[in-house]
């Protein structure tokens, strides 16, 4: 069973979700709330597996709530899923350096939102890549071009090919499609950087090969 808390200070909106959430069999709705704040309380009393975090809340945002929750060890298994549109927040890439595993669209469809909750619950891959892959390429262009950092020194070259793809938010399947690996021994790859990298799960890869310089998003070979 994965355990579910929604937040967000929209009643309506969880509502909505909640009516999703309670059509499945394999997902419980533990806790809603309608701020940050709230969100740090039932969370520490509840220990959901998933968190939908809408970023933009009265009393504490859920960018402070994000940072919060990854800084708790206690709240080490909480993945947070940040509620986003295209046209807002500029925090976002603010949010996946605080901890949070991926985005979802407010008006996401009904069966991508409950396979985004599957997927993070299983640490698999981030969420809708293309909305990943976007967005990150978009808030983290806005940052300066990064040195090389020997952070990478310890992943083999192979490694370093897989974190390469992971940036691109490519799944374990994709990733062994890819570099004609079987499933299972891409999987392992990625847990062996997560491991060697002190990564709390796939977003956080992603975020180290943007601000390693392993990855460029916007930059061009010219600039």
């Amino acid at each position: 069973m994965i355990r579910v808390m929604l937040v967000d200070d929209q009643r309506l909106v969880r509502a909505g979700f909640a009516s999703i959430l309670g059509d499945e069999e394999d997902i419980e709705l533990v806790a809603e709330a309608g701020n940050g704040a709230e969100a740090l309380e039932l969370a520490r009393r509840h220990r959901p597996d998933v968190a939908l975090m809408d970023i933009r809340m009265p009393d504490m945002d859920g960018l402070e709530a994000t940072e919060r929750i990854g800084k708790d060890p206690k709240l080490d298994g909480v993945k947070v899923v940040i509620l986003t549109t295209f046209d807002e927040d500029d925090y976002v890439y603010r949010a996946l350096r605080a901890g949070a595993s991926g985005f979802l669209v407010k008006d996401t469809d009904p069966d991508e939102l409950i396979h985004a909750i599957r997927v993070v619950a299983a640490g698999d891959a981030l969420i809708s890549p293309k909305v990943t892959r976007r967005l990150i390429g978009e808030f983290a262009g806005r940052i300066a071009r990064p040195e090389p950092s020997s952070k990478l020194n310890a992943l083999t070259e192979r490694e370093t090919e897989v974190l390469k793809l992971v940036a691109t938010g490519m799944s374990n399947d994709e990733i062994a499609g890819a570099l004609f690996l079987s499933p299972a021994t891409a999987k392992t790859h990625v847990s062996r950087i997560m491991s060697k990298l002190s990564a709390r799960d796939r977003a956080q890869l992603v975020v180290t090969a943007y601000e390693s310089g392993l990855v460029r998003p916007t930059w061009t070979d010219g600039e």
